[in-house]
């Protein structure tokens, strides 16, 4: 089986072309899939032991202790909510509540639940379902009734808990694919791009300051009290304004702003002078038309525009 990049050790570090191209095509399109899509939260199923894994998988020196990521308490919390509703998860003799730091149980290196956190900041959990490594066929409806509950109530905890809103430009009102965080927790999640909404999960019954930014926008933050079911927030960013330069965002055919590349930097005096042009104009156009007459010289003016590339 071909691995994921080590999570761990690129917490920090860019992804280099050379080293994704020698990945399996299988494994870059799961990459680029989990990138691309913004998931909230994922499980992978395994077999050979009864336990509900979180990251970290391992340490930066490949120890084998307890190393947990920034949202070590909400992972904590997710993977009670799963152990808690299975059969006999919790139970658990050799795991204490039927969970388990990855690393503190065995360290592993390129897993696809370290990857997902770091690069999708996607929620992932480890889920071992069954003591029996390759269960035999009559097995599965045993083994599926045991997980069941546990799969629907995880599901229903990532809707019911959590904070969840959209982001918005406050300039046109549409949504734009900003990034939301939770203060003290170095991590953040990103809007999609169609809708600008977002969904992060953290632990109920506590206080938070949550941020919302995205490139070309001023940032903005909020506090909540998070009880126990879910917490709507909505955020509407104002547009930077720099160095006289107001950064608006190109729209793609889906409406979507796309940013870098495709970024329009457009001098704000140029366009002050074009909406006094306009208004002038206008005004021009009222009066003749009260006098009757019949032809209008019309001008048009289109500010001058830099393109970034």
């Amino acid at each position: 089986m071909d691995l994921f990049l080590d999570g761990v050790a690129m917490q920090t570090k860019l992804i280099s072309t050379e080293i994704f191209l020698t990945k399996q095509p299988e494994t870059r399109a799961i990459m680029n899939w989990v990138k691309q899509e913004h998931f909230t939260a994922s499980a992978s199923l395994h077999g050979g032991a009864l336990v509900a894994n979180y990251p970290w998988d391992g340490t930066r020196d490949t120890s084998k202790r307890y190393y947990g990521c920034p949202d070590d308490k909400t992972f904590r919390h997710m993977a009670s909510v799963y152990s808690q509703s299975h059969y006999n998860m919790s139970l658990s003799k050799e795991f204490e509540g039927g969970i388990t730091n990855g690393a503190f149980w065995y360290p592993i290196y390129g897993g696809m639940q370290d990857w997902n956190y770091i690069h999708g900041g996607c929620f992932e959990l480890t889920l071992e379902i069954s003591d029996t490594k390759w269960p035999k066929a009559v097995e599965l409806p045993i083994i599926w009734e045991h997980n069941r509950m546990s799969m629907l109530n995880l599901l229903a905890s990532l809707i019911k808990s959590g904070v969840h809103g959209r982001i918005f430009a406050a300039d046109t009102g549409r949504p734009i694919p900003g990034s939301v965080m939770i203060k003290g927790i170095d991590s953040k999640v990103r809007a999609s791009r169609a809708f600008g909404d977002y969904h992060r999960i953290i632990v109920p019954g506590e206080k938070y300051e949550v941020m919302a930014s995205m490139e070309g926008f001023r940032p903005k933050s909020t506090h909540i009290v998070l009880e126990q079911e879910a917490a709507n927030l909505d955020f509407i960013l104002e547009p930077d304004r720099a160095d006289g330069q107001m950064k608006l965002l190109y729209n793609d055919d889906n409406g979507c702003p796309c940013g870098n590349s495709k970024m329009f930097h457009v001098q704000e005096a140029h366009l002050w002078l074009y909406l006094l042009v306009v208004c002038v104009l206008l005004t021009l156009y009222l009066v003749f038309k009260r006098k009757g007459a019949s032809k209008l010289l019309t001008y048009k003016y289109s500010p001058r525009r830099s393109v970034a590339v």
